[in-house]
């Protein structure tokens, strides 16, 4: 082996390890600024007398039925015959659903039979309701709910205003937070 043979693996070991060193590194080491550790938060916690709490209501609509009823009585048909096939029918489809072979024929049976006797409960009331006069009517109803309280409070001779979903009482838990403005800085 020549000098030169030798001596060039020792020349790309050297000119290598300013690289190599760099690959050991954090990248966070390489620029001070660009990392900085987070700085813990200074909360403390105390209570506020509170001055004032609000209701605060929101109007629902909601539909119900009811049963309107007439004065005169009908006699009752006692045909629960198209309630009974519909409700078997019904049944039977989702028992269909079920079920593999056998399983699937006895699902649906078993759906076919399940259903009739629903539909036939349904159509038995509503022939009842019907024999006494009686109608079934959506009626839309409005009804004020509380959904929450317009809380005012006061904390170290500061009033202060927030919504909360509770009514809080006398006393209010509340958060303190202190960070320093940094918008006084460029004024010293």
């Amino acid at each position: 082996m020549t000098a030169a043979n030798r001596i060039l693996p020792l020349l790309l070991l050297v000119a290598a390890g300013p690289a190599l060193a760099q690959y050991g590194q954090d990248p966070y080491e390489q620029d001070p600024g660009y990392y900085d550790a987070p700085v813990p938060e200074n909360v403390s916690y105390g209570y506020a007398q509170v001055l004032r709490a609000d209701e605060v209501f929101e109007t629902v609509r909601t539909r119900v039925p009811e049963e309107r009823c007439s004065d005169t009585e009908y006699r009752q048909s006692g045909k629960t015959t198209g309630g009974t096939v519909i409700g078997a029918i019904v049944g039977a489809a989702l028992g269909n659903q079920v079920g593999k072979g056998d399983g699937r024929k006895a699902a649906t049976v078993a759906g076919a039979v399940a259903g009739g006797m629903v539909g036939h409960n349904i159509a038995q009331r509503r022939a009842e309701a019907e024999a006494r006069g009686c109608t079934l009517v959506e009626v839309e109803r409005e009804e004020r709910q509380v959904v929450g309280y317009d809380v005012e409070y006061m904390y170290k001779g500061e009033k202060y205003m927030s919504r909360l979903p509770y009514d809080p009482g006398n006393r209010l838990r509340i958060r303190v937070s202190v960070t320093p403005d940094d918008g006084g800085v460029g004024s010293r």
